[in-house]
Protein backbone atom coordinates (compact mmCIF):
# COMPACT_ATOMS: atom_id res chain seq x y z
CA UNK A 1 0.00 0.00 0.00
CA UNK A 2 1.63 3.20 -0.76
CA UNK A 3 0.67 6.00 1.20
CA UNK A 4 1.80 9.35 -1.06
CA UNK A 5 4.59 9.72 -2.94
CA UNK A 6 5.87 12.69 -1.03
CA UNK A 7 5.84 10.29 1.96
CA UNK A 8 8.11 7.76 -0.26
CA UNK A 9 7.21 5.07 2.67
CA UNK A 10 5.42 1.29 1.42
CA UNK A 11 3.30 0.20 4.32
CA UNK A 12 6.39 -2.28 5.45
CA UNK A 13 8.88 0.48 5.79
CA UNK A 14 6.34 3.03 7.39
CA UNK A 15 5.07 -0.28 9.82
CA UNK A 16 8.73 -0.60 10.77
CA UNK A 17 9.17 3.38 11.99
CA UNK A 18 5.60 3.20 13.99
CA UNK A 19 7.01 0.27 15.48
CA UNK A 20 10.44 1.38 16.09
CA UNK A 21 8.98 4.73 17.42
CA UNK A 22 7.12 2.91 19.84
CA UNK A 23 9.50 0.50 20.97
CA UNK A 24 12.40 2.50 21.04
CA UNK A 25 11.36 6.02 21.83
CA UNK A 26 8.09 6.31 24.05
CA UNK A 27 7.79 2.83 26.06
CA UNK A 28 11.35 3.66 27.71
CA UNK A 29 10.34 7.00 28.64
CA UNK A 30 7.35 5.95 30.99
CA UNK A 31 8.45 2.29 31.73
CA UNK A 32 10.10 0.97 33.84
CA UNK A 33 10.46 4.43 35.85
CA UNK A 34 6.86 5.42 36.18
CA UNK A 35 6.41 2.18 38.06
CA UNK A 36 6.02 3.33 41.47
CA UNK A 37 6.70 0.35 43.59
CA UNK A 38 6.60 1.30 46.73
CA UNK A 39 2.79 2.25 46.66
CA UNK A 40 1.49 0.43 43.66
CA UNK A 41 0.37 2.06 40.34
CA UNK A 42 1.78 4.33 38.43
CA UNK A 43 3.42 7.91 38.62
CA UNK A 44 2.63 9.75 35.28
CA UNK A 45 2.81 13.62 35.98
CA UNK A 46 5.81 14.69 34.61
CA UNK A 47 8.39 16.96 32.65
CA UNK A 48 10.44 16.97 29.74
CA UNK A 49 12.84 14.48 30.93
CA UNK A 50 10.44 12.46 32.99
CA UNK A 51 11.19 13.91 36.64
CA UNK A 52 8.16 14.02 38.42
CA UNK A 53 6.01 17.18 38.86
CA UNK A 54 2.90 15.86 40.80
CA UNK A 55 2.77 12.31 42.55
CA UNK A 56 -1.04 12.37 42.68
CA UNK A 57 -2.34 9.69 40.20
CA UNK A 58 -5.29 9.94 37.62
CA UNK A 59 -7.51 6.60 37.99
CA UNK A 60 -7.94 7.02 34.49
CA UNK A 61 -3.83 7.02 33.61
CA UNK A 62 -3.72 3.82 35.66
CA UNK A 63 -6.38 2.25 33.81
CA UNK A 64 -4.74 3.57 30.08
CA UNK A 65 -1.27 2.45 31.05
CA UNK A 66 -1.91 -0.98 32.27
CA UNK A 67 -3.80 -1.98 29.12
CA UNK A 68 -1.49 -0.30 26.93
CA UNK A 69 1.91 -2.77 28.15
CA UNK A 70 -0.87 -5.76 28.01
CA UNK A 71 -1.97 -5.23 24.92
CA UNK A 72 1.66 -4.94 23.55
CA UNK A 73 2.32 -8.07 25.81
CA UNK A 74 -1.18 -9.90 24.03
CA UNK A 75 -0.13 -9.01 20.60
CA UNK A 76 3.38 -8.33 19.51
CA UNK A 77 5.70 -10.07 22.35
CA UNK A 78 4.76 -11.91 25.81
CA UNK A 79 7.58 -9.80 27.60
CA UNK A 80 7.24 -10.56 31.45
CA UNK A 81 8.16 -7.26 32.44
CA UNK A 82 4.91 -5.98 30.07
CA UNK A 83 2.80 -8.67 32.05
CA UNK A 84 3.84 -7.26 35.05
CA UNK A 85 3.74 -4.11 34.97
CA UNK A 86 0.18 -4.03 33.48
CA UNK A 87 -0.71 -6.26 36.69
CA UNK A 88 0.62 -3.89 38.51
CA UNK A 89 -1.66 -1.08 37.78
CA UNK A 90 -4.66 -2.98 37.59
CA UNK A 91 -4.28 -4.33 41.36
CA UNK A 92 -4.00 -0.97 42.25
CA UNK A 93 -6.63 0.36 40.84
CA UNK A 94 -8.36 -3.31 42.37
CA UNK A 95 -7.17 -1.87 45.86
CA UNK A 96 -7.95 1.28 46.26
CA UNK A 97 -9.92 2.59 43.01
CA UNK A 98 -13.73 1.92 44.44
CA UNK A 99 -15.80 4.06 47.05
CA UNK A 100 -18.00 1.67 49.03
CA UNK A 101 -21.06 2.27 46.51
CA UNK A 102 -18.52 0.56 44.42
CA UNK A 103 -18.58 3.50 42.07
CA UNK A 104 -14.56 4.37 40.87
CA UNK A 105 -12.92 7.78 41.75
CA UNK A 106 -10.84 10.13 39.39
CA UNK A 107 -7.50 11.36 41.01
CA UNK A 108 -5.85 9.39 43.99
CA UNK A 109 -3.22 10.53 46.10
CA UNK A 110 0.41 8.00 45.79
CA UNK A 111 -0.94 6.01 48.09
CA UNK A 112 -3.93 5.35 47.11
CA UNK A 113 -6.28 7.72 49.25
CA UNK A 114 -9.39 9.22 46.93
CA UNK A 115 -9.06 13.32 45.98
CA UNK A 116 -11.63 13.37 43.53
CA UNK A 117 -14.96 11.85 42.07
CA UNK A 118 -16.65 12.67 38.99
CA UNK A 119 -20.39 12.55 37.84
CA UNK A 120 -19.32 10.03 35.09
CA UNK A 121 -17.78 6.95 34.84
CA UNK A 122 -15.05 6.50 32.34
CA UNK A 123 -12.98 5.46 35.03
CA UNK A 124 -14.80 2.37 34.60
CA UNK A 125 -14.18 2.22 31.30
CA UNK A 126 -10.73 2.52 31.49
CA UNK A 127 -9.84 -0.25 34.22
CA UNK A 128 -12.53 -2.57 32.44
CA UNK A 129 -10.20 -2.69 29.32
CA UNK A 130 -6.87 -2.97 31.75
CA UNK A 131 -8.73 -6.19 33.13
CA UNK A 132 -9.96 -7.51 29.65
CA UNK A 133 -6.43 -7.25 28.28
CA UNK A 134 -5.27 -8.67 31.91
CA UNK A 135 -7.59 -11.52 31.85
CA UNK A 136 -6.20 -12.85 28.42
CA UNK A 137 -3.09 -12.90 29.13
CA UNK A 138 -3.25 -14.62 32.26
CA UNK A 139 -6.30 -16.93 31.76
CA UNK A 140 -7.64 -15.49 35.20
CA UNK A 141 -11.38 -15.88 35.80
CA UNK A 142 -11.12 -12.87 38.03
CA UNK A 143 -10.18 -10.81 35.64
CA UNK A 144 -12.46 -11.70 33.14
CA UNK A 145 -15.52 -10.92 36.10
CA UNK A 146 -14.18 -7.49 36.57
CA UNK A 147 -14.01 -6.75 33.13
CA UNK A 148 -17.91 -7.55 32.64
CA UNK A 149 -18.83 -5.93 35.56
CA UNK A 150 -17.35 -2.74 34.88
CA UNK A 151 -18.62 -2.79 31.60
CA UNK A 152 -21.62 -3.64 32.67
CA UNK A 153 -21.39 -0.44 35.56
CA UNK A 154 -20.53 1.60 33.06
CA UNK A 155 -23.35 1.60 30.51
CA UNK A 156 -25.93 1.32 33.24
CA UNK A 157 -24.38 4.57 35.25
CA UNK A 158 -24.04 6.63 31.39
CA UNK A 159 -27.37 5.41 29.70
CA UNK A 160 -29.82 5.12 32.12
CA UNK A 161 -32.11 8.04 32.07
CA UNK A 162 -32.03 9.89 35.52
CA UNK A 163 -29.11 7.70 36.75
CA UNK A 164 -25.74 10.01 36.51
CA UNK A 165 -26.67 13.16 37.97
CA UNK A 166 -27.12 15.56 35.40
CA UNK A 167 -24.48 18.08 34.23
CA UNK A 168 -27.39 20.66 33.69
CA UNK A 169 -31.09 21.70 34.43
CA UNK A 170 -33.82 20.46 32.70
CA UNK A 171 -34.46 23.22 31.24
CA UNK A 172 -32.10 22.48 28.19
CA UNK A 173 -31.62 18.74 28.55
CA UNK A 174 -28.24 17.76 25.88
CA UNK A 175 -26.53 14.25 25.80
CA UNK A 176 -23.04 13.97 24.06
CA UNK A 177 -21.25 12.04 21.95
CA UNK A 178 -18.56 10.88 24.76
CA UNK A 179 -19.85 8.00 26.30
CA UNK A 180 -21.51 6.77 22.97
CA UNK A 181 -18.04 6.50 21.59
CA UNK A 182 -16.28 5.27 24.70
CA UNK A 183 -18.97 2.25 24.86
CA UNK A 184 -18.15 1.67 21.52
CA UNK A 185 -14.75 1.19 21.76
CA UNK A 186 -15.28 -0.52 25.54
CA UNK A 187 -16.88 -3.18 23.74
CA UNK A 188 -14.64 -3.68 20.91
CA UNK A 189 -11.80 -4.19 23.55
CA UNK A 190 -13.57 -6.66 25.32
CA UNK A 191 -14.37 -8.78 21.98
CA UNK A 192 -10.58 -8.42 21.15
CA UNK A 193 -9.36 -9.94 24.40
CA UNK A 194 -12.21 -11.85 26.17
CA UNK A 195 -13.97 -13.45 22.99
CA UNK A 196 -16.83 -12.21 20.89
CA UNK A 197 -20.39 -12.21 22.93
CA UNK A 198 -23.68 -10.79 21.64
CA UNK A 199 -23.59 -8.23 24.50
CA UNK A 200 -20.74 -6.59 22.85
CA UNK A 201 -22.25 -6.38 19.38
CA UNK A 202 -25.31 -4.96 20.66
CA UNK A 203 -23.99 -1.96 22.28
CA UNK A 204 -22.04 -1.81 20.03
CA UNK A 205 -24.57 -1.33 17.14
CA UNK A 206 -26.63 1.11 19.42
CA UNK A 207 -23.88 3.09 19.54
CA UNK A 208 -23.04 3.55 15.96
CA UNK A 209 -26.80 4.05 15.39
CA UNK A 210 -26.77 6.57 18.20
CA UNK A 211 -23.55 8.16 16.89
CA UNK A 212 -25.12 8.09 12.89
CA UNK A 213 -28.72 9.35 13.87
CA UNK A 214 -28.10 11.84 16.47
CA UNK A 215 -24.62 13.59 16.38
CA UNK A 216 -23.73 13.45 12.33
CA UNK A 217 -25.32 15.89 10.35
CA UNK A 218 -24.60 15.65 6.66
CA UNK A 219 -26.85 18.60 5.23
CA UNK A 220 -24.35 20.79 7.54
CA UNK A 221 -21.20 18.24 6.82
CA UNK A 222 -20.17 18.11 10.65
CA UNK A 223 -19.81 15.75 13.76
CA UNK A 224 -21.47 17.53 16.56
CA UNK A 225 -20.16 17.25 19.78
CA UNK A 226 -23.78 17.52 22.16
CA UNK A 227 -27.12 17.20 21.08
CA UNK A 228 -30.93 17.05 22.54
CA UNK A 229 -32.05 14.21 23.05
CA UNK A 230 -33.96 14.13 19.90
CA UNK A 231 -30.17 15.06 17.44
CA UNK A 232 -31.45 18.88 17.08
CA UNK A 233 -29.16 21.43 17.34
CA UNK A 234 -29.15 23.96 20.57
CA UNK A 235 -27.85 27.13 19.23
CA UNK A 236 -25.70 28.22 22.05
CA UNK A 237 -22.09 28.03 22.92
CA UNK A 238 -22.44 24.60 24.58
CA UNK A 239 -24.59 23.78 21.72
CA UNK A 240 -22.87 24.87 18.71
CA UNK A 241 -19.05 23.39 19.90
CA UNK A 242 -17.47 21.15 17.74
CA UNK A 243 -14.19 19.16 18.73
CA UNK A 244 -12.69 17.96 16.09
CA UNK A 245 -10.14 14.85 17.79
CA UNK A 246 -13.16 13.82 19.44
CA UNK A 247 -14.80 13.41 16.10
CA UNK A 248 -12.28 11.82 14.04
CA UNK A 249 -11.55 9.39 16.97
CA UNK A 250 -15.36 8.36 16.84
CA UNK A 251 -14.55 8.40 13.44
CA UNK A 252 -11.96 5.59 13.76
CA UNK A 253 -13.60 3.73 15.84
CA UNK A 254 -16.49 3.31 13.29
CA UNK A 255 -13.98 2.39 10.32
CA UNK A 256 -12.75 -0.36 12.47
CA UNK A 257 -15.97 -1.75 12.72
CA UNK A 258 -16.63 -1.50 9.26
CA UNK A 259 -13.85 -3.55 8.69
CA UNK A 260 -14.54 -6.29 11.49
CA UNK A 261 -17.64 -6.57 10.29
CA UNK A 262 -17.97 -5.97 6.19
CA UNK A 263 -20.10 -2.89 6.54
CA UNK A 264 -19.26 -0.57 3.42
CA UNK A 265 -22.15 1.36 4.76
CA UNK A 266 -19.81 1.83 8.01
CA UNK A 267 -16.71 2.15 6.40
CA UNK A 268 -18.77 5.16 4.48
CA UNK A 269 -19.79 6.58 7.51
CA UNK A 270 -16.43 7.02 9.47
CA UNK A 271 -14.85 8.33 6.00
CA UNK A 272 -17.66 10.97 6.20
CA UNK A 273 -17.34 11.70 9.84
CA UNK A 274 -13.61 12.26 9.34
CA UNK A 275 -13.99 14.25 6.25
CA UNK A 276 -16.55 16.68 8.37
CA UNK A 277 -13.83 17.02 11.16
CA UNK A 278 -10.61 17.81 9.51
CA UNK A 279 -12.00 20.34 7.24
CA UNK A 280 -13.73 22.07 10.06
CA UNK A 281 -10.56 20.95 12.20
CA UNK A 282 -7.45 21.50 10.40
CA UNK A 283 -5.69 24.89 10.64
CA UNK A 284 -4.84 26.13 6.91
CA UNK A 285 -2.12 28.92 8.62
CA UNK A 286 -0.45 27.26 10.82
CA UNK A 287 -0.95 24.08 9.58
CA UNK A 288 -2.47 21.31 12.99
CA UNK A 289 -6.22 20.58 13.83
CA UNK A 290 -7.70 22.84 16.32
CA UNK A 291 -9.15 21.93 19.70
CA UNK A 292 -12.69 23.49 19.39
CA UNK A 293 -14.51 25.01 16.69
CA UNK A 294 -18.07 26.56 16.40
CA UNK A 295 -20.63 25.56 14.37
CA UNK A 296 -21.60 28.71 12.52
CA UNK A 297 -18.01 30.15 12.11
CA UNK A 298 -18.60 32.30 15.77
CA UNK A 299 -16.30 32.68 18.52
CA UNK A 300 -15.85 30.00 20.89
CA UNK A 301 -15.97 31.05 24.75
CA UNK A 302 -13.23 28.55 25.59
CA UNK A 303 -9.89 30.44 25.62
CA UNK A 304 -7.60 27.42 24.85
CA UNK A 305 -10.30 26.80 21.35
CA UNK A 306 -7.09 27.60 19.19
CA UNK A 307 -4.23 25.50 20.75
CA UNK A 308 -3.08 22.12 19.27
CA UNK A 309 -3.51 19.30 21.66
CA UNK A 310 -1.74 15.56 21.36
CA UNK A 311 -3.98 13.44 21.33
CA UNK A 312 -6.29 14.85 18.30
CA UNK A 313 -3.21 14.27 15.93
CA UNK A 314 -2.92 11.15 17.76
CA UNK A 315 -6.29 9.99 16.36
CA UNK A 316 -6.23 12.06 13.23
CA UNK A 317 -3.28 9.69 12.36
CA UNK A 318 -5.25 6.52 13.11
CA UNK A 319 -8.28 7.43 11.51
CA UNK A 320 -6.18 8.79 8.17
CA UNK A 321 -4.42 5.67 7.92
CA UNK A 322 -7.22 3.38 8.05
CA UNK A 323 -9.27 5.11 5.89
CA UNK A 324 -6.79 4.92 3.16
CA UNK A 325 -6.13 1.31 4.45
CA UNK A 326 -10.04 1.40 3.52
CA UNK A 327 -10.76 3.08 1.06
CA UNK A 328 -7.55 3.28 -1.47
CA UNK A 329 -8.27 6.97 -1.62
CA UNK A 330 -5.50 9.63 -2.24
CA UNK A 331 -6.88 12.32 -0.45
CA UNK A 332 -6.96 10.20 2.72
CA UNK A 333 -3.06 9.90 2.38
CA UNK A 334 -2.17 12.65 1.50
CA UNK A 335 -4.07 13.94 5.03
CA UNK A 336 -2.04 11.07 6.88
CA UNK A 337 1.16 12.43 5.51
CA UNK A 338 0.03 16.02 6.25
CA UNK A 339 -0.79 15.20 9.96
CA UNK A 340 2.08 12.87 10.60
CA UNK A 341 4.65 15.30 9.10
CA UNK A 342 3.07 18.20 11.67
CA UNK A 343 2.76 16.27 14.51
CA UNK A 344 5.98 15.04 14.51
CA UNK A 345 7.64 18.00 13.88
CA UNK A 346 6.08 20.11 16.60
CA UNK A 347 5.02 17.16 19.03
CA UNK A 348 7.95 15.35 19.24
CA UNK A 349 11.11 15.41 21.84
CA UNK A 350 14.16 14.21 20.28
CA UNK A 351 16.30 14.88 23.38
CA UNK A 352 14.33 13.34 25.61
CA UNK A 353 11.74 11.05 23.84
CA UNK A 354 7.67 10.88 23.82
CA UNK A 355 5.78 13.93 23.13
CA UNK A 356 5.06 16.94 24.50
CA UNK A 357 1.24 17.63 24.83
CA UNK A 358 0.39 21.15 24.62
CA UNK A 359 1.15 23.71 21.84
CA UNK A 360 0.12 27.36 21.06
CA UNK A 361 -1.69 27.54 17.80
CA UNK A 362 1.10 28.54 15.50
CA UNK A 363 3.07 25.00 17.51
CA UNK A 364 5.59 26.80 19.70
CA UNK A 365 5.40 25.04 22.69
CA UNK A 366 2.72 25.91 25.34
CA UNK A 367 4.75 24.23 28.27
CA UNK A 368 6.92 21.15 28.41
CA UNK A 369 4.87 18.76 30.26
CA UNK A 370 4.95 14.76 29.31
CA UNK A 371 2.42 13.65 31.07
CA UNK A 372 -1.20 14.76 33.88
CA UNK A 373 -4.00 13.82 34.99
CA UNK A 374 -5.28 13.27 31.43
CA UNK A 375 -1.99 12.71 29.14
CA UNK A 376 -0.14 9.68 30.29
CA UNK A 377 1.56 6.37 27.98
CA UNK A 378 -2.14 5.78 26.22
CA UNK A 379 -2.88 7.99 23.50
CA UNK A 380 0.82 8.83 21.73
CA UNK A 381 1.74 4.84 22.28
CA UNK A 382 -2.07 3.59 21.07
CA UNK A 383 -1.49 6.02 17.60
CA UNK A 384 1.89 4.13 16.99
CA UNK A 385 0.62 0.25 18.30
CA UNK A 386 -2.49 1.06 16.11
CA UNK A 387 -0.93 2.29 12.98
CA UNK A 388 1.24 -0.74 13.15
CA UNK A 389 -1.83 -3.03 13.28
CA UNK A 390 -3.50 -1.55 10.75
CA UNK A 391 -0.52 -1.56 8.29
CA UNK A 392 0.38 -5.11 8.87
CA UNK A 393 -3.61 -6.50 8.41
Amino acid sequence: MKLSPRLSMDAAALAAFYRATLLEDVLPFWFPRSVDVEHGGYLHCCAADGSIVDTDKSVWAQGRMAWMVLTLYNTWEPRPEWLAWGQHGVEFLNRYGFDADGRMFFTLTRDGRPLRQRRYAYSEAFLCIAAAALFRATGDEAYRELAVRLFRQFVEWNFTPGRMPPKFTAQRPMVGIGPRMIALTTAQSLRSDLGPDQEWTTWIDRCIHEIETLFVKHDQQVVMESVTPTGAISDHFDGRLLNPGHAIEAAWFVLEEGAYRNRPDWIRLGCQMLDYSWRRGWDPEYGGLFYFRDLAGLPVSEYWHDMKFWWPHNEAIIATLYAVKLTGQSSFADWHEQVHAWSFRHFADPEHGEWFGYLQRDGRLSNTLKGNHWKSCFHYPRMLWKCVQILSS
